[in-house]
């Protein structure tokens, strides 16, 4: 019985994340450079791909209307980066969006990482602080009006592990952890616009010029409905659409292309799910 019931853990250990690694480090590693994506904001381009041994040390500016803010430095360093932040700090941000000084932030989606397991925000936090510390000092944030940190429909708390048995289920979580839905959702007053999940239309400038992010939807006119999985997966992973049409930034093809074909199995399912909208 006992041998039994060890087969069965094993498997479901499969099932829920063939990523999973044997360490947190590990782990860590795999989902900051993979469904997370931190570099693509938190590393400066070239462009288009990051500066060579400058990763995670400040990257991308986003202005608008509302603030001025570039991605800060997460390297270890302490002076310019998080290495005088504790484990505890790191993870009070992403998950109340509250930095140690009590200021909060307007562009990090931390609104996103509530559904995190705690083993997998462990090993998330492990990792950055095992990463190679780089002096870069990003200017200040400048904060022009108030800003509501918004919670992810379903993302409210950490997911039940069992759900990760599920395709569609595991998909979520990962589109969850990797924010897709914060660039994928309309923002019509500045905070995103739950009632059009996936419809796209916000706008990104940066080194790539001015993208206008797709409509992810399960519509077959607008959205990826008539797709098939393969096509999908291959916009994913390769920044090319159904037609061979070459995508560009600020999407994180480069980093996508690592997950784990289960990963992207999972996430394709979900997308399947998100409703249309036109």
């Amino acid at each position: 019985m006992l041998l039994r019931l060890a087969t069965l853990s094993m498997a479901a250990a499969v099932i829920a994340g063939a990523a999973y690694a044997d360490t947190p480090l590990e782990r860590g590693s795999y989902l900051v450079n993979t469904i997370m994506t931190c570099g693509n904001c938190h590393s400066p381009k070239g462009p288009p791909n990051v500066v060579a041994g400058k990763d995670f040390s400040g990257g991308l500016r986003f202005e608008s209307p509302a603030f001025d803010v570039t991605a800060s430095n997460i390297t270890p360093d302490k002076d310019t980066g998080i290495g005088t932040w504790s484990a505890d700090d790191i993870k009070k941000l992403m998950l109340d969006n509250v930095r140690p000084n009590g200021m909060s932030l307007v562009v990090m989606p931390t609104g996103f990482y509530r559904i995190m397991l705690p083993s997998d925000l462990d090993a998330v936090v492990t990792y950055l602080q095992s990463v190679k510390p780089i002096s870069n000092k990003v200017p200040d944030p400048t904060y022009k009006m108030p800003s509501k940190h918004q919670i992810f429909p379903g993302a409210e708390k950490p997911i039940d592990p069992a759900d990760l048995n599920d395709k569609v289920k595991r998909g979520f979580y990962l589109a969850a952890i990797g924010h897709c839905m914060e660039c994928h959702t309309p923002r019509p007053r500045g905070e995103l616009d739950f009632s059009n999940i996936g419809a796209g239309g916000q706008e990104f400038p940066g080194p790539w010029g001015i993208v206008k992010s797709a409509n992810i939807t399960s519509s077959k006119t607008k959205g990826l409905g008539d797709w098939s999985d393969a096509q999908i997966k291959q916009a994913i992973t390769q920044g090319v659409d159904k037609d061979g049409k070459k995508l560009t930034g600020p999407m994180g093809f480069q980093y996508y292309a690592h997950m784990t074909d289960a990963d992207l199995d999972a996430v394709t399912a979900w997308l399947r799910t998100v409703p249309p909208k036109e």
